[in-house]
């Protein structure tokens, strides 16, 4: 694969990285800028969460990571390093408005943690600062 700022990150839905490795092939085009890859799953196989929490931390008024890739069953910390308050809301995952979700408003120094047993593509939002974003 060729091409400048491209990323290509592998990740298994349901899968620990570090249990399995291989090779994947293929011919990118049309893509500019960085991708994520997942697997749906593997059948006949089931992998337990990671114990450690990833972080979405809320710092100078932005998400970051602004892509955080994690496996179904993750819990992440949602962490506020800023001097004013923040949230973390989600509409929908995967385009499921029923999978919705909603941590509310927290000061700095504080976080709330969620688990996503849903896989599929989550994107997040601030509702005290609208143009906050990440996924």
């Amino acid at each position: 694969m060729r091409g400048k700022g491209f990323v290509l990150m592998l990740v298994v839905s349901g899968l620990c990285v570090t249990a399995w490795a291989g090779d994947i092939e293929g011919k990118v085009s049309g893509m500019k800028g960085k991708s994520v890859v997942y697997l749906d799953s593997i059948r006949g196989k089931t992998f337990s969460a990671p114990k450690d929490h990833p972080i979405m931390d809320q710092r100078g008024l932005m998400f970051s990571p602004h892509v955080l890739v994690i496996e179904q069953g993750t819990t992440v910390d949602f962490l506020n390093s800023d001097t004013v308050q923040h949230n973390a809301f989600w509409p929908a995952v995967n385009g499921d408005k029923k999978a919705a979700h909603n941590l509310g408003t927290w000061p700095k120094g504080e976080k709330r943690a969620f688990t996503f047993s849903k896989s599929g593509v989550v994107p997040i939002f601030c509702n005290v600062h609208p143009e906050m974003a990440a996924y």
